[in-house]
């Protein structure tokens, strides 16, 4: 038995230092995670390189979603450590490839990921991507997603009433936005425009020319967030497109070239979309959830499409089934609609309603969620609603309005 022993050690030591490790380490997923947040946690960009492998190594289809609490095998190898050096135990020149690797152990050893020193245990843990990809591993700054992604913005830091925060998203016509005040400091704001990439959402392909769910809702998330950003609000747009920025225009050009959050493809089929959306928002809110952020608040914006284009739909909100807070931000929003439908149109009426939903990102997303449908894209009033830019900026204020109680 001894002797097996001996020989099945030196066999596996042998085998590491061969061109291949002999198996990826496997972990448990948390609830709400995906693929991505599941990379991200462990330092591992989602890259086209690290997605392929993992998908490769866990026998799954591409864009397929993770159950909870099961392990799955993650693009990091495992090597013995010789003792030497990195260089040595790999097989490799690199002298920088080796100290990113040192430096990735020591931070998963930080963080609790690792329990042991690489030189103590004599293993190696080695992400795949730093051998097998064109990209390169950087770990040295210890900025967590929450922080590099704050509002778009250069830095995260409290400006002055008076003083400009520059938004890059927002396009160059409006990404200097004034600072106010800092009436939601600490107050943090996922604004998801629905769709986007390979699906447009809802199309008038009737109109003159045609118009695109994404892009109408799009353009009213960017101008939300300016309005939460000049009252000090940290804000995470999850869709974005680098491209558009706020458009003054009536018809928005649809295109495809969005991405999520840390410019992440979209997928193609609806399930994994919504899961890539809601990992993004959950992996966020456990982050600033430690930092002692409580009010947190996720808000999906879309353009509904009735088959009767006759069919007139004010702007109404919804929840998710038993979550009071989200029932009482959703009422807080109909109540300010109602109330500038009386001030500005008085003799037409209000007809948006508040009801709960059984919707994925509502039912799917850690913060308190509400989710809002715009108008009928099918229905040429409701479509002025959209398409005139002082609507959308109307839209876009009431709702600040209707969610902070600043006026």
């Amino acid at each position: 038995m001894r002797l097996i022993l001996i020989f099945f050690l030196t066999f596996s030591v042998f085998f590491v230092q061969g061109q291949e490790a002999p198996y990826f380490h496997s972990v448990k997923t948390m609830e709400g995670d995906g693929v991505y947040s599941l990379l991200r946690r462990y330092k591992l960009s989602p890259s086209s390189c690290n997605l392929d492998k993992f998908y490769e190594i866990n026998k799954m289809d591409k864009d397929a979603a993770l159950k909870a609490d099961q392990a799955y095998l993650i693009p990091v190898s495992i090597y013995t450590y010789n003792g030497t050096s990195i260089r040595s135990t790999l097989g490799i020149d690199d002298w920088d490839t080796a100290v990113n690797i040192k430096e990735y152990n020591e931070y998963l050893k930080d963080k609790k990921l690792r329990r042991t020193h690489y030189i103590d245990s004599k293993i190696l843990w080695v992400p795949y991507s730093s051998l097998h990809c064109q990209e390169k591993l950087s770990i040295k700054s210890n900025e967590s997603a929450a922080e590099k992604d704050v509002s778009d913005t250069k830095k995260t830091i409290d400006l002055p009433k008076g003083s400009y925060r520059y938004v890059k998203l927002f396009g160059n016509k409006h990404a200097n936005v004034e600072i106010l005040d800092q009436k939601l400091k600490d107050h943090v704001y996922y604004l998801v425009s629905g769709h986007g990439g390979p699906d447009p959402g809802a199309q008038c392909t009737g109109c003159e020319k045609t118009l695109c769910e994404d892009e109408y809702a799009y353009d009213v998330v960017l101008r939300l967030a300016r309005d939460l950003i000049q009252h000090g609000a940290i804000v995470h747009v999850i869709i974005k497109d680098h491209n558009d920025g706020i458009r003054d225009g009536t018809i928005l050009a649809c295109d495809k070239d969005e991405v999520c959050l840390d410019n992440l493809t979209i997928p193609q089929k609806q399930l994994p979309r919504l899961v890539q959306r809601a990992s993004a928002i959950n992996n966020l809110y456990r982050t600033y959830k430690k930092r002692g952020k409580k009010n947190q608040l996720a808000v999906m914006i879309h353009v509904d499409s009735r088959e009767n284009s006759k069919k007139r739909v004010d702007t109404y909100f919804m929840h998710s089934k038993g979550s009071k807070a989200g029932k009482k931000i959703a009422n807080q929003l109909k109540d300010t609609f109602k109330a500038k439908y009386d001030k500005y149109q008085k003799d037409r009426g209000y007809k948006g309603k508040v009801s709960h939903r059984n919707l994925f990102m509502l039912n799917n997303t850690q913060p308190t969620a509400v989710y809002v449908e715009l108008a009928n894209i099918q229905n040429p009033n409701d479509q002025k609603r959209i398409i005139l830019e002082e609507n959308r900026q109307a839209l876009a204020n009431w709702m600040f309005e209707g969610l902070t109680g600043i006026k």
